[in-house]
């Protein structure tokens, strides 16, 4: 349900189901921003009953990313997570306040672009 109000804000990555945190890239913004925002939001159950209140929730079907799209597709401030089952995007400060923080400091942390890990 969460995801369905996304949709129309650009392409997305994660179906409904897949396990995800935050931080996690779940899709591509129509601009050329990032768009914080919760996903597992799910649909508020009431006793009260409309006639054609609910309406049928369907997404797009979505194209898996492959691992070199993935490398291709990150901005210097986001990672490729790669298992054995799936590829996924993340940011490298996973918690959107920090980020916050340091991007209206323009503070970057040194360890975010060490090569040595």
């Amino acid at each position: 349900y969460g995801l369905f109000g996304l949709e129309p804000r650009g392409r997305l990555f994660v179906v409904p189901g897949d396990p995800i945190y935050e931080g996690m890239i779940i899709g591509e913004h129509n601009r050329d921003i990032d768009l914080t925002c919760n996903p597992t939001r799910t649909k508020k159950l009431t006793n009260l009953r409309a006639s054609g209140k609910d309406e049928a929730v369907t997404l797009t079907p979505i194209s898996t990313m492959s691992l070199e799209q993935a490398i291709r597709f990150i901005k210097d401030d986001e990672l490729v997570e790669v298992t054995p089952k799936s590829v996924r995007l993340c940011k490298k400060i996973l918690s959107s306040q920090q980020r916050k923080i340091f991007e209206s400091r323009g503070y970057i942390p040194e360890y975010l672009y060490s090569t040595n890990g």
